[in-house]
C-alpha cells in the first residue's frame, strides 16, 4: 500500500488506517469475541494496513487491550497512535493526569513508547491548552511517544498548541458527508501538520449498506442521534448522496465503501483515512481502497453533488 509522511516531521503511514473505536464494543453492541476483533485487526495489517488509532476511551481501555494483542509479535511493522481526553469523559487534560494516562496507556496497549499521542477532543473544563499541551512536549521529550497530536481542534487551539511545539497531527471527521473543516484541513499541510480524518464512511452510511429504514442492533450508539448522517433531519440527504454514488462506484468497478474512502484520501491535506470494522473481511475490502484512482472528472463529478 502507499504511505504518506504525516505532516512535515512524522511517520510514514499507510494511506488508510485502522480505527479502533469499534473493537472497544461499548458503542457498537458487544463484541463476538476477542479473537474475532483481533482477527480482524490482523487481517488489516496483512493487507497492508501500518497504523492503529485506538483511544483510552474506547470501551474504557478495552480497545487498547485488544490492539495491543493484535500488533504482538509485529510490534516494529505498526504505527500505535492512541489518545488522551479531558476528564468529562477521560482521564483528564492536568499535565499530571496526562503523564498518568500515557502510562496506563503504555500499560494497557503492551507496548514502551506510544507513535503517536494525541489530545481527543478540546477541554472545557478551564485547563489551559498551553498547559496541557506542554506535558504533551514533555513525554515526547522523555521518549514515552514519539509524535503528538490533536483531535477536534480548530485552528485557534492548533495555534496556541504550535506555539509551544510543533502539532505533528489532526485528527478531525471528513467524509463527502462532513465537508466544514476543508479549509481548516487545507491550512495544516500549510503549516507542516498531518491530517488523518476519522468517520471517512460517515460511520457507516457511506458504505451504501443502509436503505430507507434504518435500525441498528442493541448497543449501537447511532440509534438515538440527534446529529451526524443518521439523524431524522439529515437521513434523506444522507440516502440522497449514496444514491448518486452508487452508479459511479459500479462504473469503477468499486464499492461506495471504497469509493469513499478513495474520494477521502483524494482531498488535499488528507494523509489517511481511518476505517474501522470488526470484520475480517471488511477491512481486506477498505485497505484495497488505497489503490483506486479517482480522474480529475470523476473527482468534479463528485463534487458536484456533494456541493
Amino acid at each position: 500500500m502507499q504511505t504518506r509522511r504525516l505532516g512535515s516531521q512524522g511517520p510514514e503511514l499507510s494511506l488508510i488506517g485502522y480505527g479502533a473505536w469499534e473493537a472497544g464494543g461499548a458503542d457498537w453492541g458487544p463484541n463476538d469475541s476477542d479473537a474475532s476483533v483481533i482477527d480482524a485487526i490482523r487481517e488489516a495489517l496483512d493487507a497492508g494496513i501500518d497504523w492503529i488509532d485506538t483511544a483510552e476511551v474506547y470501551g474504557d481501555g478495552e480497545s487498547e487491550r485488544l490492539v495491543g494483542l493484535a500488533v504482538a509479535g509485529r510490534r516494529d511493522d505498526v504505527v500505535v497512535a492512541t489518545k488522551v481526553a479531558p476528564d468529562d469523559g477521560g482521564s483528564g487534560f492536568l499535565p499530571r493526569q496526562i503523564a498518568r494516562a500515557c502510562d496506563d496507556s503504555l500499560a494497557r496497549l503492551g507496548i514502551d513508547v506510544i507513535d503517536l499521542y494525541q489530545l481527543h477532543w478540546p477541554d472545557g473544563s478551564g485547563v489551559p491548552v498551553e498547559d496541557s499541551w506542554g506535558a504533551m512536549a514533555e513525554l515526547a521529550t522523555a521518549g514515552k511517544v514519539r509524535f503528538v497530536g490533536v483531535s477536534n481542534f480548530d485552528r485557534g487551539l492548533i495555534e496556541r498548541c504550535e506555539a509551544i511545539c510543533h502539532v505533528d497531527s489532526l485528527q478531525q471527521e471528513f467524509s463527502m458527508l462532513a465537508l466544514d473543516d476543508r479549509a481548516l484541513i487545507a491550512w495544516c499541510a500549510e503549516i507542516g501538520t498531518g491530517v488523518v480524518s476519522y468517520s471517512p464512511l460517515a460511520v457507516g452510511m457511506l458504505t451504501g449498506a443502509y436503505t430507507g429504514e434504518v435500525t441498528f442492533p442493541p448497543g449501537d450508539w447511532r440509534a438515538s442521534v440527534e446529529e451526524g448522517p443518521f439523524a431524522a433531519a439529515n437521513i434523506d440527504r444522507s440516502l440522497r448522496v449514496v444514491d448518486r454514488m452508487r452508479p459511479i462506484a459500479e462504473r469503477l468497478g468499486v464499492t461506495c465503501a471504497q469509493l469513499a474512502l478513495a474520494w477521502n484520501i483524494h482531498q488535499p491535506g488528507v494523509t489517511s483515512a481511518i476505517a474501522g470494522s470488526r470484520s475480517a473481511a471488511h477491512m481486506r475490502a477498505n485497505a484495497a481502497a488505497a489503490d483506486v484512482v479517482l480522474d480529475a472528472a470523476t473527482l468534479d463529478e463528485l463534487e458536484a453533488f456533494l456541493r
